[in-house]
C-alpha cells in the first residue's frame, strides 16, 4: 500500500497520517471506523451498583440500531465537564482546565463506539459517600458499571476504558478484578503510586490541597476517620502539628487545627488523609496503589503519558514493565497541555480499540512494543525494549569551578561547595550550585532514566535536595530537561530491588540525618529522550526547593513541594573520595528502521 493511497483513506475515515503512525506497519486502514453516526445523548440515567446505591450516568451513543462496543470514563471532576463543548485548550488559555480528562467524546461516538461517564459515589448526582479516589469500593463499583453497560441492548459486550491521569489510574486497578467484559484499557498518565505523586522523594507536595478542590463531591469523609478512633486521630494531628515545616505554614497550620479537638472540616478531607501519612505503608497500599496489582492483569494494555515530572514517567516505565499482560504497549510524546483532545491521542486510541473491541487488524500490534517522542530533533521512534539495549551509562562527575566532566576529580579532602536554605517566612530568595559541561561538539541525545549521586553534609536532622538537568543554548538560554527531589531522611534505599539507574526507596522508615555526617543521596529525576544540539550545554544545578513561578493570592497553589522552615547549611562534596556525579542514558546511535517512517 502506498503512501498516498493510505493518506486517502485515512482522509476518508476523517484522520490526517498521525506522526506516531509508520507506514510499514499500518494494515487495513479503509476498516478504520469512520465518522458516520449521529450521536443519541441520555443524560443523568441512574444505576445501581451491588450494594444498591444509584450512580449518575451521561451516556452517549451511536443514533442507529445495532450493537456498538463501548467505552467507560471514569474520573471524579463530574460527568459534566467531560463532555464541555468547547475545543482543546493551551495552557496559556484562561479556561483552561485539566480536568477535562477524556478523548473527544463525539469523536469516537460518531465512529461507532459508546462511551458512559459516570459520576462516582458521592460526587455530582450519585448517591453516596466519596472517602477517596480508587478505594476498593470505587473500583468495584466501576466494575459493576461496566458489567452493566456490556448487557444493555446496544453494547455488543466487549468494553473498553478511556481517560488520562484519574481516568487512567483506575484502569489498571479495575482490570485487576477481571470483569468479565472489559477485553482491553489505555490508561495514560497514570500513577503508579500515589505516595510518590503526593510525597515526591519524600517530601509533601500540595498538588491535592488543589486537586481536591476540583472534584465536586457533595458528601465526603476522610478514610482515616474509618481507620482510627477519635483519640488516635487526634494524637496524629498533634504529632503532624509538631512538624516545623507544618506548624510554621500558615494554610496547614489552619486546616489541621480543628482536628485537634476532634472536629474536622468539610473540605479537603483527601488532603487530611494525605498529611496524616506522611511515610508509605499500609494505609496506600490498601487504597491507592497499582503495583500489587499488575501482576494480575492479562488484558491488553496501552500505557502513555507526556515526558513529564518523575511521577509519571517513572511510574509509566514500572507499570509497563510489571504488568503481566502478554499484550502491552508503552508510548510517551511530548508535553503538549492541550490534553486530551490532541488528534495524537484520539487516533492511536481509535485504533488501539478498533483493532481489540472491534476486530479490525490494524497492524498496532505488529509494532515494536515501545514508541517514544524524542524531544530535541522532534521525531517519533520506536523502541524494543526498556532501558534501550544500546544504552551507554554515563556519567558526569561534578567538579571544581563548577564544572560537569566525564572524569572525576583526582584531588582528596577539597573543600566542598555551599549553599544556604533560607526558611520562606524570612526570604524568597533561593541559593542554587550549578555544574556545567563545556560546549558540545556533536549532538548528544538523553534517553532513559536519570539519576544523580550526591554527596553532601546538612547542619540539620533533615532538608530537603532538588536537581535539575538544563540545556543551555549557544545564547544562554536555559531549557529544563529533567528534574527530581528527595528528602534527606528518605535516602535509604532497598540494594537488592535497586539498579544504578533506578534507585528502590524505602520511604517507610525515614532515618534522620547526623548533622554534619556526609551521605549519598540518590535523588531521581524525570525519565526523559532529549537531544543537546552542538555548542549547547549540559547543566546540573542544584537547591534546596524549587516553586513554581507565578503569583497567586492563594500560595498553595504554586508551591507544590513544602519548603523547609529552618535555616540550613549544605556541603556539596565532589573529590575523589566523594565523586558525586549524574548518571545519564546516553543513545550512541539508533538504527534507521527505528525511526517512524
Amino acid at each position: 500500500m502506498s503512501e498516498e493511497s493510505t493518506k486517502e483513506k485515512l482522509e476518508k475515515a476523517g484522520l490526517r497520517f498521525p506522526p506516531q503512525w509508520d507506514s510499514r506497519y499500518l494494515r487495513n486502514v479503509e476498516k478504520l471506523s469512520k465518522p458516520v453516526y449521529d450521536i443519541r445523548e441520555e443524560r443523568d440515567a441512574y444505576v445501581s451498583v451491588r450494594d444498591g446505591t444509584k450512580l449518575c450516568l451521561d451516556i452517549f451513543r451511536p443514533d442507529a440500531k445495532g450493537h456498538f462496543p463501548a467505552l467507560v470514563a471514569w474520573g471524579g471532576y463530574g460527568k459534566e465537564l467531560q463532555s464541555i463543548d468547547i475545543p482543546a485548550q493551551p495552557w496559556e488559555s484562561y479556561v483552561f482546565h485539566h480536568d477535562v480528562e477524556v478523548p473527544d467524546i463525539k469523536f469516537f461516538v460518531k465512529r461507532g463506539y459508546a462511551v458512559i461517564v459516570p459520576d462516582p459515589r458521592g460526587i455530582g448526582k450519585s448517591e453516596g459517600v466519596w472517602k477517596l479516589p480508587f478505594t476498593k469500593q470505587e473500583v468495584q463499583d466501576c466494575y459493576d458499571i461496566i458489567e452493566w453497560a456490556a448487557k444493555e441492548d446496544w453494547c455488543d459486550g466487549n468494553v473498553g476504558m478511556i481517560g488520562l491521569s484519574y481516568f487512567g489510574t483506575i484502569q489498571l486497578l479495575v482490570a485487576a478484578l477481571h470483569p468479565p467484559h472489559l477485553k482491553a484499557i489505555c490508561p495514560w498518565e497514570i500513577h503508579y503510586n500515589w505516595y510518590d505523586r503526593n510525597y515526591p522523594g519524600g517530601i509533601l507536595t500540595t498538588f491535592l490541597w488543589v486537586w481536591e478542590s476540583e472534584v465536586p463531591f457533595h458528601t465526603a469523609k476522610p478514610h482515616s476517620t474509618e481507620l482510627y478512633s477519635v483519640e488516635e486521630l487526634r494524637k496524629k494531628v498533634r504529632e503532624r502539628l509538631e512538624d516545623p515545616d507544618i506548624k510554621n505554614n500558615p494554610y496547614l497550620y489552619q486546616f489541621l487545627k480543628p482536628w485537634e479537638n476532634g472536629r474536622y472540616p468539610q473540605s479537603h478531607p483527601c488532603f487530611f488523609d494525605i498529611l496524616l501519612h506522611p511515610t508509605d505503608g499500609p494505609f496506600w497500599h490498601q487504597t491507592w496503589a497499582v503495583a500489587p496489582v499488575l501482576d494480575k492483569i492479562d488484558i491488553p494494555v496501552y500505557v502513555g503519558g507526556p515526558w513529564y515530572i518523575a511521577a509519571y514517567t517513572v511510574g509509566l516505565i514500572k507499570a509497563f514493565l510489571e504488568c503481566r499482560s502478554q499484550y502491552k504497549k508503552l508510548m510517551f510524546f511530548p508535553l503538549n497541555v492541550k490534553l486530551p483532545k490532541l488528534p495524537e491521542l484520539k487516533e492511536e486510541i481509535l485504533r488501539w480499540y478498533d483493532h481489540w473491541l472491534k476486530g479490525v487488524d490494524t497492524g498496532i500490534m505488529d509494532e515494536p512494543p515501545i514508541k517514544i517522542f524524542v524531544m530535541g530533533v522532534n521525531r517519533w521512534r520506536f523502541e524494543n525494549e526498556w532501558p534501550i539495549a544500546r544504552t551507554r551509562w554515563t556519567k558526569l562527575y561534578l567538579k571544581v569551578f563548577s564544572r560537569l566532566e566525564p572524569e572525576p576529580e583526582e584531588e582528596e579532602e577539597l573543600p566542598p561547595d555551599a549553599l544556604v536554605h533560607r526558611p520562606p517566612m524570612v526570604s524568597t530568595e533561593i541559593q542554587s550550585l550549578t555544574y556545567t559541561t563545556s560546549r558540545l561538539t556533536s549532538p548528544l541525545e538523553v534517553t532513559g532514566q536519570i539519576v544523580t549521586y550526591l554527596y553532601a553534609s546538612i547542619d540539620q536532622d533533615d532538608a530537603s535536595f532538588y536537581v535539575t538537568l538544563y540545556d543551555i543554548t549557544p545564547k544562554g538560554d536555559r531549557i529544563a530537561v529533567s528534574t527530581g527531589c528527595l528528602k534527606a531522611s528518605h535516602r535509604v534505599i532497598d540494594e537488592s530491588k535497586s539498579k544504578a539507574w533506578q534507585p528502590h526507596y524505602l520511604h517507610s522508615n525515614p532515618k534522620p540525618v547526623k548533622p554534619g555526617e556526609i551521605n549519598c543521596y540518590p535523588i531521581e529525576l524525570a525519565a526523559v529522550s532529549y537531544v543537546f544540539f552542538p555548542e549547547h550545554r549540559v547543566q546540573l544545578e542544584i537547591t534546596s526547593w524549587k516553586p513554581l513561578p507565578g503569583v497567586h493570592h492563594h500560595k498553595m497553589q504554586l508551591m507544590l513541594t513544602l519548603p523547609s522552615s529552618r535555616l540550613t547549611h549544605y556541603n556539596i562534596y565532589r573529590d575523589a573520595k566523594h565523586p558525586s556525579h549524574i548518571l545519564l542514558p546516553i543513545i550512541p546511535q539508533t538504527p534507521e528502521d527505528l525511526w517512524i517512517k
